[in-house]
């Protein structure tokens, strides 16, 4: 892995060296813009358009536009006082449960580990917050983006989540079109918690795949071998107006398949009554068993 930053956790008068790397990674497919008519791959220039010149990195410069075409120019250095850079130190100012964060606020997630000899230090750190439940809130530079992070234990390892600062947050009231307070109905809540329940399962996240990149990869490959390909177009999905026709179904398409039990189950005496259905729990249909005819005696019988 790749350090993209070394600095320090201190929390207290402890004092950890460590190391960041990115968690993760983009696997998104990177494609180029060609130009149709020759084919040619297009690139990018920084050019100035008052001296009509391209412009190399070294010189070019950082300026916050003021006024329209009037800017204030920022070196490097200064931009590292200002967010807090040059000192390189992650200080936890709060300790809280994971719990009490909303997902909303996080970014981006690095590794940490332990730098020189900072693995006592580490590993003290690392205990104490897997005995206590907590995790630290801190204030982090990177790149000259300054961000609050949480830190946090993951298996044996100190991770940093970079996160928004609350104004970051656009605000619910912003989002149109919300629903009211209109109520909803007592019978499609119940077959949609239903639905719920039926789909409900274990977080797994090996089970999870990116299909529009499979689907990419293998179109390439098609493309590479020179076949021609067709894509079918898929068919526009209509708006579903009767809501508990669609979740009847869906309840209908997930219930598990009833496979034949053999000849030894089905010497066993026989079952209670059908438990009630979806539908009809819905419904608040009553359901009651068949009534038993009883036997006549063999005395009652008439002789042939």
């Amino acid at each position: 892995m790749h350090t993209v930053w070394k600095g320090a956790i201190s929390f207290g008068l402890v004092h950890v060296p460590v190391k960041m790397f990115s968690a993760t990674e983009d696997k998104d497919i990177s494609m180029r813009y060609i130009h149709k008519e020759c084919g040619s791959p297009l690139s990018y220039v920084r050019k100035c358009p008052v001296c009509d010149k391209e412009v190399e990195w070294e010189e070019i410069g950082k300026g916050y536009e003021y006024e329209k075409g009037k800017f204030v120019m920022f070196d490097k250095e200064e931009l590292e006082q200002v967010s807090g850079q040059a000192d390189k130190n992650i200080v936890i100012l709060d300790f809280v449960d994971l719990q009490e964060i909303d997902p909303i606020y996080f970014q981006k997630t690095y590794y940490l580990s332990p730098d020189q000899a900072g693995s006592n230090a580490y590993k003290l750190l690392m205990n104490a917050m897997k005995d206590t439940g907590k995790i630290g809130i801190a204030q982090i530079s990177i790149r000259s983006k300054s961000s609050l992070a949480a830190i946090r234990v993951l298996d044996e390892c100190l991770a940093v989540e970079t996160m928004f600062y609350p104004d970051e947050i656009r605000p619910i009231a912003q989002v149109p079109n919300l629903p009211g307070q209109e109520e909803v109905k007592e019978k499609e809540l119940t077959m949609a918690k239903m639905l719920i329940e039926q789909l409900s399962t274990p977080f797994d996240a090996a089970k999870y795949t990116d299909q529009y990149r499979e689907r990419l990869l293998d179109l390439i490959q098609q493309k590479v071998a020179g076949e021609e390909v067709r894509i079918a177009p898929t068919q526009p999905q209509t708006n579903v107006v009767d809501l508990m026709a669609a979740l009847q179904a869906s309840i209908e398409a997930v219930k598990p398949v009833v496979t034949d039990p053999g000849p030894a189950a089905k010497k066993r005496p026989a079952r209670k009554p059908a438990a009630v259905t979806a539908q009809q729990a819905v419904a608040g249909d009553a359901i009651s068993p068949a009534p038993v005819k009883k036997k006549r005696s063999p005395a009652k019988r008439k002789e042939t």
